[in-house]
């Protein structure tokens, strides 16, 4: 019956098909009417056939994702106590950040030597004896960690180096040279957070690998990225598969082996303060993305992160999103999900060349840190955040609540345990920062004046 079904219709190429629409446009032009151009300027047919396929090349996507969870360590007991109770409620790994070197480390991680679950440990601080005795801890008791250095990454957020440019990377060399765990991650979160388009995102973050290659020798360990996804639902997965795409050829440049771990999170740029309820259907699109993309860890975003504290409700819907995609919707079944789609392999290209275009550009003009000393990274990116709040501000994009189909009784004046706007802190910096920006702030800020 299957047979019989698909001989009856004609085998029509790519050709045929465009006539046939062509045809049925009755004059108007095909590519000004049907084929839009993306801000990025990825330009996206109508329709996408076999014998247009450009995919040659093959990705090695893991099978499956962990379901992580972020604990920020105010106070190590509790911080302890909330990784067990995280872990036995469905999170399969936890993701510590350590503010100062108080943090005891055998006192955060008591009782979980019979733990299989990898760890990842963010520290505020940049420390050879504080990593090395993390790295220490968790060989002497079978713990798996992955420690996340970024000195470049705390150069863009910050304005300013850990130490300094040379010190930083003399202690990224140090814990290079004696982990046999991975040590060194690259937050390429900052710079879709900030205002970046997808492909100057991805530009950035070659860009910033690029920079721990040139400066460290012979890195042996898998390199962290942790990406920030936004509401883009299928120009996000082919982000995630062009990034590995261009990482795995400058690995290869490099004679990189380790390969590259991935944590994915929905970014908070387009997050709203009203209609907050709809900030879960927000990152649970940005999930799918992020796991049909490829990432090897998805950490969520709770619907009330904005205005709330963190909380056991928040946390515990923010987990079983991910719970429901991985259990309910069996998205950890297969591998390279995307694999094959005609439309996705066709974006993926496109951002992967031209994503490539600009880190040409910037590794013609003595690298990622020069040009941010420069300002270039910086000018460019507030052009892409402004270019974006204009499309808002003329309706070709919209943020639904907020922007459009408001609810006028929404009030948030009273519940807002957190300040939920940009926060400027004027202090002497050697660069200027990137700094995350939302894009509906303008609007909330006038909506809570009135209420």
């Amino acid at each position: 019956m299957k047979n019989n079904l698909i001989a009856s219709f004609d085998n029509l190429d790519s050709k045929e098909w465009k006539q046939l629409i062509q045809y049925n446009l009755k004059g108007a032009d095909y590519n000004e009417t049907l084929v839009w151009e993306s801000p990025e300027g990825i330009k996206v047919k109508p329709f996408y056939h076999s014998d247009e396929a450009v995919a040659d090349y093959s990705l090695n996507t893991p099978k499956g994702f962990a379901i992580t969870q972020k604990i920020y360590v105010f106070d190590i007991e509790k911080s302890n106590a909330k990784a067990h109770q995280l872990l036995n409620r469905g999170a399969e790994r936890i993701y510590f950040i350590i503010p100062n070197k108080e943090v005891k480390i055998d006192q955060l991680f008591k009782n979980f030597n019979a733990c299989t679950a990898p760890f990842y440990v963010q520290t505020e601080f940049l420390d050879v004896d504080y990593t090395n005795t993390l790295m220490a801890f968790a060989k002497a008791n079978s713990t798996q960690i992955i420690a996340l250095n970024d000195a470049v990454g705390q150069l863009v957020q910050d304005g300013n180096w850990f130490t300094n440019l040379n010190e930083d990377f003399d202690a990224l060399n140090t814990l290079n040279a004696n982990s046999n765990s991975p040590f060194l991650s690259v937050n390429a979160t900052q710079y879709i957070e900030a205002g970046a388009n997808t492909v100057q995102e991805l530009a950035y973050t070659v860009a910033h690998v690029n920079e721990y290659f040139n400066r460290i020798e012979n890195i042996a360990q898998p390199i962290t990225i942790q990406l920030a996804i936004n509401g883009n639902y299928f120009f996000q997965i082919a982000k995630i598969r062009a990034l590995r795409l261009i990482l795995d050829s400058l690995a290869k440049e490099y004679n990189f082996t380790a390969g590259f771990h991935i944590i994915a999170q929905p970014a908070m740029r387009n997050k709203t303060l009203y209609d907050y309820n709809v900030n879960m259907l927000r990152t649970t699109t940005e999930c799918m993305s992020a796991i049909l993309g490829g990432a090897d860890a998805v950490s969520n975003l709770s619907y009330d992160a904005l205005y709330h504290k963190s909380n056991e409700f928040g946390d515990r819907i923010a987990r079983n999103q991910l719970l429901i995609l991985k259990s309910e919707s069996y998205l950890e079944q297969v591998a390279n999900a995307a694999d094959g789609s005609y439309y996705i392999e066709n974006i993926t290209q496109q951002l992967a060349e031209k994503a490539l275009d600009i880190f040409k550009l910037i590794e013609q003009k003595d690298g990622f840190i020069s040009q941010l000393f420069e300002g270039t990274i910086q000018r460019k990116t507030e052009e892409s955040h402004l270019q974006e709040l204009e499309r808002i501000a003329n309706g070709k994009d919209v943020l639904v609540g907020t922007t459009k189909y408001q609810n006028k009784n929404d009030k948030m004046k009273n519940d807002l345990e957190l300040f939920p706007f940009q926060k400027i802190n004027p202090r002497k910096t050697i660069i200027k920062p990137l700094v995350a920006k939302r894009v509906a702030e303008a609007i909330e800020k006038e909506r809570l004046e009135t209420e």
